[in-house]
């Protein structure tokens, strides 16, 4: 299949990265990685800039809410976001308890006993419909969001963002609904069973009129009006997002996010219940020495994605490298 290039990411005194991806069948697709010379890395949103931290605790270091308080005092314009993450973030945590106690508390195996399907036409674990629900909540509780679309339901959800009527009208509220939320609750959920990390996935975006499908694709009788709004409040480009990350449940929970200038990384320390910022401005190598692909679908693959992967594992490769493969699907 052809290669679908992606945008050019820069990196200051170094290289810039260009990755491409395509599919090479209907179960498996590849991505590739080329180095240039350029030094500037254009930033998502303009003039926006990774908090400054001049002073940290020597027993704390930096916590995410401290980064987000800090990031919001620099940009007030991201305040929103701020209360955003904090939701995100106890869902996490609580997610990451879950998961820990899922052996001891009984909730291994699939939902309703089997049969129960998502989006994605897979079965749905016990944890997937429970950590969709904490996640989905935790969002809807923020009031900012408008349309939240998960991996465990079959169509994006309008969320209503009114007050309590006791607040009274002279009670004055900043603008709700502006953002959508994208996610997948429990990414890998099908190895809990196993003890094999798992994770989370989400994105954000702000309402905009920037969905990219044609009119023709929401030619459909049996779609409303509200439906039509969701989904494209929803299916836009990735460029278009304001935030995305992922916390992964392994070891340690990690939790790691962009805001569109440069990737943190944080790990949960559960003596305190703080995310703390462990890995910060991280980077995709130039090269790397593992590959991961499920060789089982080899023979379904053409021919110049075989001798790709088969010159990663001998070393016959650009790079004369030799990689090592590590997989788990």
């Amino acid at each position: 299949a052809p290669l679908r290039e992606l945008e050019t990411v820069a990196v200051p005194e170094a290289q810039g990265v260009r990755m491409a991806t395509g599919l090479a069948d209907a179960r498996t697709s590849y991505a590739m990685l080329s180095v240039t010379s350029e030094k500037a890395r254009p930033q998502l949103r303009k003039g926006f800039m990774t908090p400054v931290f001049n002073e940290t605790c020597d027993q704390t270091g930096i916590t995410l809410s401290r980064f987000m308080l800090e990031l919001a005092r620099q940009h007030p314009e991201l305040v929103e976001l701020e209360s955003i993450f904090a939701s995100v973030q106890t869902a996490v945590k609580t997610i990451s308890k879950l998961v820990k106690r899922s052996a001891i508390d009984g909730m291994t195996g699939y939902a309703g006993g089997g049969g129960a399907i998502n989006v994605q036409g897979e079965e749905q674990k016990k944890l997937d419909v429970i950590t969709n629900d904490v996640l989905k909540r935790a969002l809807k509780f923020t009031g900012r969001m408008g349309v939240i679309a998960s991996e465990e339901e079959d169509a994006p959800l309008e969320i209503d963002t009114k007050p309590d009527a006791s607040y009274g009208k002279e009670v004055l509220f900043e603008e709700d609904g502006k953002y959508i939320s994208v996610f997948d609750p429990l990414d890998g959920s099908s190895n809990i069973d196993a003890g094999i990390p798992v994770g989370t996935i989400f994105g954000i975006f702000e309402e905009d009129d920037g969905c990219r499908l044609p009119d023709e694709f929401f030619d459909d009788e049996d779609m409303g009006a509200a439906m039509e709004a969701c989904l494209r409040s929803t299916l836009k480009p990735g460029k278009s997002l304001v935030a995305a990350g992922y916390a992964l449940y392994s070891s340690a929970t990690h939790f790691v996010f962009t805001l569109g200038d440069g990737v943190n990384g944080f790990t949960l320390d559960e003596s305190i219940g703080e995310f703390i910022l462990t890995h910060p401005d991280i980077r995709v190598p130039p090269r790397g020495t593992i590959y991961s692909v499920n060789e089982a679908n080899n023979s379904s693959w053409d021919q110049p994605t075989q001798a790709f992967v088969k010159g990663l594992a001998k070393g016959t490769n650009g790079g004369g490298t030799v990689y090592t493969s590590r997989y788990i699907g």
